[in-house]
């Protein structure tokens, strides 16, 4: 699915602010893989996240997606099978176009080149698509984002995200800005849609209950390093501060964190 070799990531090499954000990395994420990252503030997982997405172009190393080699790939073509969602509730959706446009516009990347017309049955479709969210947008398809909630635009987010049908999700810290009811909606919208649609997913979390919970698989990364590669077995016996202890034992330091990272809710 996909595979990362050696691949390292340096901001402003040469200069005096020259900085080694990622090293050395490998990682193997196998078909229908949900692994989730955590670490403390500058530990590379948004770097990681986009150096798979190809927003930063790689300092050494490569990536291969379905075999093919896309460390040079741009970051738009990687788009047609690299799905991304962000912090942010407004990065995934356009304010100031209707829902139905948002979701047109992500069902057509997902149908690859397809043509598609926003008729009555692709409308009573996305209507149909939008009750999972349990939110009211189906009587809403002519409003415009814009006037719908963080946690609905979010909501929104993913199910246009996944109706593109990524070959790869990656879910960067998706519920950080959201209320916590509105954040386990989400979450437990996430899970859902994984299942249904038979996701490969990357996530990175804040919340470590949500680290150990979710998925197969958790990373947990330190100074631009993976340091834990935990599999489903050993996560079923993990526990915030066993997590942080781990952490002690391989890394010969306390670990970095405040409230939120070691939250139990």
């Amino acid at each position: 699915m996909l595979k990362i070799e050696q691949v390292s990531k340096v901001f402003y090499p040469g200069t005096v602010n020259e900085k080694t954000a990622l090293e050395d990395i490998n990682l193997s994420v196998h078909e229908h893989d949900i692994i989730t990252v955590v670490g403390s503030n500058g530990s590379g997982k948004s770097t990681l996240f986009n150096l798979i997405a190809g927003t930063f172009p790689v300092t050494g190393g490569s990536l291969t997606l379905d075999g093919k080699d896309v460390t040079n790939k741009a970051e738009y073509k990687r788009a047609f099978t690299i799905g991304r969602i962000f912090q942010d509730p407004t990065k995934g959706t356009a304010a100031k176009m209707s829902i139905e446009d948002n979701l047109v516009t992500a069902y057509k990347k997902g149908m690859k080149g397809l043509r598609i017309s926003l008729n009555s049955e692709i409308r009573e479709f996305f209507a149909e698509e939008l009750k999972q969210l349990s939110m009211g947008l189906e009587n809403r398809l002519k409003d415009n984002v814009g006037l719908l909630s963080g946690g609905q635009r979010q909501a929104l987010t993913l199910l246009m995200t996944v109706l593109s049908k990524p070959r790869l999700l990656l879910l960067d810290e998706h519920t950080a800005a959201l209320d916590p009811r509105n954040a386990q909606i989400v979450m437990d919208l996430t899970m859902q849609f994984i299942k249904r649609y038979d996701l490969t997913a990357l996530m990175v979390t804040h919340n470590m209950q949500h680290a150990i919970g979710f998925g197969n698989r958790l990373l947990m990364m330190d100074e631009g390093h993976i340091i834990l590669d935990l599999t489903l077995e050993q996560k079923k016996e993990l526990t915030v501060s066993r997590l942080v202890e781990m952490f002690k034992q391989v890394r010969n330091k306390e670990f970095d964190h405040d409230e939120t990272l070691l939250s139990d809710s």
